[in-house]
This record gives C-alpha cells, structure tokens and sequence, in this order.
C-alpha cells in the first residue's frame, strides 16, 4: 500500500492512502498541539486493533457474540532500551464460552498481520527519488537469479522473463504496481493480490501452484485488463476523453443511429443480428458509449475480426461491456499464447454454466489418475486435513472439453465451492480448478459458501451464474453430487507439442467452437508494450443476459448522470422532471448511486453511500414534498444500511417531518428536546433541509467536472496514461 504523507502546520502531517486520510500530531510536551495521535500511538493501536479484527472474524463465523468480550493491549518498556518492548494483549470472555472457542480466540491472536511482521522484522529501505508521481519501478518483492529459467505448461517464455517484461511494460506506462496480500494456505496453492498505488480501484488477483506463476499470473490479467479498459467498464471518463480524437482505440469507429433510432447498418453482421436482436426490439439509442456519454458523437464501435473469414465486424463497445464483463481476455508473451487462456477461461464459463445450470453429475477422477500429480494431491490433501471434504470431476462431458472441476465441501456450515479450470491439458485444468478455489481466500472465508438445493430454479436463475462468474459463489444442485453420474470419467488431452504447442492448442479450441457452429471474433491489442486478445462468441461466451441490452444497461446512466452531478444548481422544475425519471426507471430503491452513474466516489463520503431512495428523499425535501420525503425517510430508517451518523440525522428528520404533518402539534413545543437529543448541529442541519437553507445535507456541490471526486480522478489518471500511449503509438505509425 502506498501512503503519501503531507507536512501540515506546525507538526500535524497528513497520510493518504486509498480513500482514507490519517492526521498526526505530536503531544504538548513534545512541542504539538495534541491534537491528534501521534504516529507511534497509531503503531500501537493497529496491532490492538488487529488481534480484535482476528477474534471478530473468529466469533463471526461460530456466532459468538462479542459484546461481552473485552480486548486491552500494555506496551511494556525495558527501562534500559525503549526500542525493546512488550506487547501484552489480554482478553476477558465472559463464562459461557466453551473451553475450545476459548482456546480458539487466544490462536485466532496468534495470527494477528500487524504481530506477525513486528516478529519477523520489516526492513525498511530509505532512498531519494526525483519525482515521487513519476517512479514507476513496480513494488515487486521477487527477485529471481539472473540465470534462472523456469518454464510451466502455456507459457512461452521462463517465468522469471514474463515476470520482469510485464513488469516493465506497467513500469514504461507510469503505472506503479504493489503487492497488497499474498496467501498459501495449503501446499502448492498460491494467490497473491496485486493493485495500482495511485489507483488502487484498479487490481487483479493472481494464482498459481508457486510464487512465481501466482506473480506472472497477476501481472498478466492486470495487462489483459488494461489492453482491454476493462478497469474502466461502466466509469464515466470525463469531458476531455468523451471529446478527444478517439475514446477508447484509435481504430474506433463512430456511427449515428439511422431514421426512427434504427440499428446503423455498419455495425455488427447478420449472425450476431440474430442473437442480440431477435425480435428486432434493440435500438441504437441502446448502444451509446456509457464511458464517454457523447450522445451526438453515436456509437462508439470496435473493430474484431471474424475468424471463418477474416472480415472486420464492428462490435458496440457498450454491447461488449454489457454482455461479456471481462469473459474472453487474456494477456500472453505471444498471441498464440494468449488466446489458449482466452479461449480455455470462455471453455471454463460456458461448460461450468451448461453443468450447473443442467444439474450435471460429473464423475470422479480415479484415484491412480490424481496420483499422476503429486503436487496438486498435496494441496487436496491440505484441505482434507483442515476438515474440508474435496470432490474431484471431470468436466468434459464426455472428453469434448478441456474443463476440470475441484468441489469443496464446508461441513461446519454446509456451504460448498464448485471450482472450475480449463486449458488443454489436463494437469493444468485440474490446478487451476484447485488454485481458484482459494484464490484470495482464508479458512475463515470458505464459512461464506452458499448451502446446495434441490430447488432447480434457483440454480438456473440467471443471476446465479452471473455470481458463479464473479467470485464462483452461486448456489450448486445437491443433484450435482449424485454418486451416479451423467458422463463416463476421461482422461483426454488437448495439449499440443513442441515449440508450436500454443499454436496447435488454439488451432483445437477454435475448432470445438467451429464444431459448435459458433462464430469467433477476435480482437488483438498490442500499443500498450504487450500482446493481448480479446475474444467473442456470440451466443456462447455472453455472462450477462442479452435482454440486458434493452432492460439493464449500463448507459442508464446517461438519463441521470449530467443532472445528479449538477444536483445544487437545478431549479424546481429540473429536480421534478428528475424525480420522474426516477419514479419511472423501474430502477432498484436500494441500489447505489455511483453504479447508476458510473462514479468511483469515496466509499466512506454521503456521495460513497448514496442510493436511489436516499436521492429521492433529498430532492422531495428541496421541493417541499413533507408528505413523500417523509414516506421515503420510514423506508431509508427500516431497510437503508448506512452510517450511523446518516440514520441519526434521518431518525432526527423523521421526527421533526411527523410533528410538522400533524395539524395537532406545534414545532416550536418540541425543538428545545429535539436539540438535547440528536444535537444542535445536526437539528440545524434538518431544520435547515426542512425550511429550504440547506439543500441535500451531505453531497458536497459538483459538477461534470467532478470536484471534490479524488478517487475517480485517480481512476481517469490511470485510463489517460493509457490513451496517451495509444495516442503515440497511431502518431508515431502516421
């Protein structure tokens, strides 16, 4: 994590990181004002704090209760040498926990981060830098002999080489990587998290059977997710991309809707016609660019090439976002490579769907088969000694697909994680079928699975596989594990050999979806210093459904966005037509704000937290609608999830909305016990929301501009050192 410190008046600083900012300050009889802890009071706190969060996690996941249960840190200090210290942490239960939980509260201490690197001892590196913005080396922590050259299955280049070419191509853009996290939890299982310091909206998650192929894995999905602007997806990315020379490729190109909003006929091509429009119901209004929101500019659209004939078919880039999210992108030391993975991840999601959505019994793999790999039986191994029960199937169907799947079983909950992997072979398939299973993930984490059902329409619900999709957390058929299975057990292979073995490996899986009577688009994204693809299959590789195109796209926003964001200047009539576009969008109460409009706000600002209803309410108290503002403030109390601050001052509101709707009772008789109650800051603050000198408590004024918005400018910063090097590569080839 990167902090950035500011020098404040006389001896406050201020550090920032994320979307948080820390103030210090020195105490009186060190020349401070006291006004805030000093840096060494907040070393202190974070391991209290810390061994708290451990015993939290552990009595969350048995329902524990916590309120009785008291944590207290001393530092004790050798009189003889302040640097030598003891922490003592001591914790009081109350009596009615078991003696086991008990011991298990005390071991869940022991694991406490802040305890573990203070025993390990960080070593701190001190230097000098010209330009803190502009050092750009990645903050990678592996460094590799010179000479050492470790190769793995689907990679065309030693590890150690991918590692530092990606590396250097991040580095060459500006863009400075970290490690947040890395976990090995089990043998052989390796995940690491990986995000950009300024940007940290911007990560990838890596996994791999080592260090290193974790690192090279993270490293490559991170360029995948660049080549592709798939970090940016849904994002609003200002005035100045929305109106430069290209937005999201210089090969973009830009076309308006045709007579009565038709669908322009340069885009797309009869088969995909088929798929996204059946009933002739899409209109080009549906395929405006959300990301730059130019609404006179048309549609933006990319070119991919048609694999039966190499023709370019110009695909929406909102029809790309929309349907596909980040299915079918892969970053490679050569293109042969990266379409293997692309292609193996659309397998991997298309055959998982057809499985759980089909409630497939899927046969075991013998074991004289997983015997064949030692390493990946260790890890299994690992999990069924922590009391996880582990199925391992082929996915196949019958030897047709190169598709493997790892099922966990959680007996303390009755939760379950079907993991899938794909790639031609099926070493490979199987290990990362096993390293997805805990990529990013504790013990403790595994206590979150959902429960099996045999209730198929919940595991055919679309969304259900869409949360599949995300995190692998959907709901699994209990007719999944029926020890009768749908297909026999084989043990195929789609590998190819020898130096050409990529190549022969994309050969077979372009020629399983060609057998499948499916179409293949590709797209080849290279100005950025590395090789990714991008690859559609129309009907086939979608996440999201079609219908979504017309029913939940994403360029709502665009009815919202300009208005919302320009919320403190519109008069009365501007916030009406609003609130009916609202009430009329179908659009779900509780949903956020920021999602509709596509704006990374700080998470922890009234901005962060804002949702449709809570809008609704403000808008209804700048207009003076006491009757429904008051209707919506019952609904935010009852359901709404946001700070406490939040609700106090809508408990405040509610209270004051009621006497004021009463023909029976006077305010002026109540407000002296309103004010001891909830404060007169915050009684101001709804006496003002009430008699119209405040408007909208808590969302600081803005504009299109995005003032006030640190952590989406930090987003647009991250996407502009990207265009810019697009922008020079079609200079330099002009």
């Amino acid at each position: 994590m990167e902090i950035k410190v500011n020098f404040l008046d006389k001896l406050r600083l201020e550090a920032k990181f994320d979307d948080f900012t820390v103030i210090a300050d020195q105490p009186i009889r060190y020349k401070g004002d006291g006004s805030a802890p000093g840096p060494f009071d907040y070393f202190l706190a974070s391991s209290a704090l810390c061994a708290a969060y451990f015993v939290k996690l552990y009595c969350d996941t048995r329902n524990i209760p916590t309120e009785n249960i008291r944590l207290s840190q001393n530092n004790i200090v050798d009189p003889e040498n302040r640097y030598q210290q003891i922490f003592k942490i001591q914790v009081e239960l109350p009596p009615d926990i078991p003696d086991a939980d008990r011991r298990g509260i005390l071991r869940s201490i022991e694991r406490c981060t802040v305890k573990k690197v203070v025993q390990a001892g960080p070593e701190f590196v001190i230097e000098e830098v010209e330009n803190l913005d502009a050092d750009a080396q990645a903050l990678l922590t592996l460094n590799p002999a010179t000479d050492a050259s470790t190769y793995i299955a689907g990679k065309d280049l030693p590890l150690e080489q991918t590692i530092a070419n990606m590396s250097g191509v991040l580095a060459d853009l500006g863009i400075k990587i970290e490690i947040a996290s890395w976990r090995n939890i089990i043998p052989n299982v390796w995940s690491l998290h990986i995000r950009d310091a300024h940007s940290p909206m911007c990560f990838t998650n890596g996994k791999g059977a080592t260090k290193e192929s974790a690192l090279a894995s993270a490293l490559g999905e991170y360029i995948e997710r660049i080549s592709c602007n798939h970090f940016y997806a849904g994002s609003f990315w200002g005035v100045d991309i929305a109106n430069a020379a290209f937005v999201h490729y210089p090969n973009e190109r830009w076309f308006k809707p045709g007579h009565k909003d038709a669908l322009p006929a340069d885009i797309l091509d009869d088969y995909c016609l088929e798929i996204y429009n059946p009933d002739g119901e899409l209109r080009g209004s549906h395929l405006i660019d959300t990301n730059s929101g130019n609404v006179q500019r048309g549609i933006c659209s990319l070119p991919y090439v048609r694999q039966s004939d190499g023709e370019v078919v110009y695909f929406p880039s909102n029809l790309v976002e929309n349907l596909y999210v980040s299915n079918g992108m892969s970053a490679g030391n050569t293109l042969v490579e990266a379409q293997v993975q692309c292609l193996s991840e659309i397998f991997e999601r298309a055959v998982k769907r057809e499985i759980l959505e089909g409630e497939i019994a899927l046969p075991d793999v013998p074991q004289e088969v997983l015997a064949k790999y030692p390493g990946i039986l260790a890890g299994i191994q690992g999990l069924e000694e922590q009391g996880f029960p582990v199925l391992v199937k082929d996915a196949s169907l019958g030897g047709v697909y190169p598709v493997m799947c790892v099922t966990l079983m959680n007996p303390r909950t009755g939760g379950v994680f079907a993991s899938f992997g794909a790639h031609p072979s099926l070493e490979v398939a199987l290990e990362r079928s096993l390293t997805e299973l805990l990529q990013g993930r504790s013990f403790e984490g595994l206590n979150d699975l959902p429960r099996p059902t045999f209730a198929s329409e919940a595991v055919t619900e679309p969304y259900n596989f869409v949360e599949h999709f995300i995190d692998s957390s959907g709901i699994v058929s209990w007719r999944f594990f029926s020890a009768k299975a749908d297909y026999d057990f084989v043990e195929w292979d789609f590998s190819g050999q020898g130096e050409n073995s990529n190549a022969e490996e994309a050969a077979t899986l372009f020629g399983i979806l060609e057998d499948l009577g499916k179409e293949v688009y590709t797209a080849v994204y290279d100005q950025l210093g590395a090789i990714a693809c991008r690859i559609l299959v129309p009907g086939y590789s979608e996440i999201y459904p079609i219908e979504d195109l017309i029913w939940d796209n994403t360029n709502k926003a665009l009815l919202f966005r300009t208005d919302i964001l320009n919320l403190h200047d519109l008069d009365d009539a501007s916030l009406e037509a609003l609130l009916e576009r609202l009430d009329n969008s179908e659009l779900d109460e509780y949903s956020d704000i920021a999602t509709l409009i596509g704006i990374k706000f700080d998470e922890n600002t009234d901005w962060g937290q804002l949702t449709v209803l809570e809008l609704k309410l403000l808008i209804h108290l700048a207009l003076q609608q006491f009757e429904a503002a008051h209707e919506l403030v019952g609904a935010f109390l009852q359901y709404n999830d946001n700070t406490v601050e939040r609700r106090l001052f809508y408990q405040a509101m509610n209270v004051v909305l009621e006497v004021l709707l009463d023909d029976d009772l006077e305010l002026d008789d109540y407000v002296v016990n309103f004010r001891r109650m909830f404060g007169n800051e915050r009684m101001d603050a709804v006496m003002g929301s009430v008699d119209g000198s405040v408007r909208f408590f808590g969302l600081t004024p803005t504009s299109m501009e995005l003032e006030g918005f640190d952590r989406h400018h930090r987003l647009i910063d991250s996407y502009k050192k990207l265009h810019k090097a697009r922008g020079n590569v079609k200079a330099t080839a002009g």
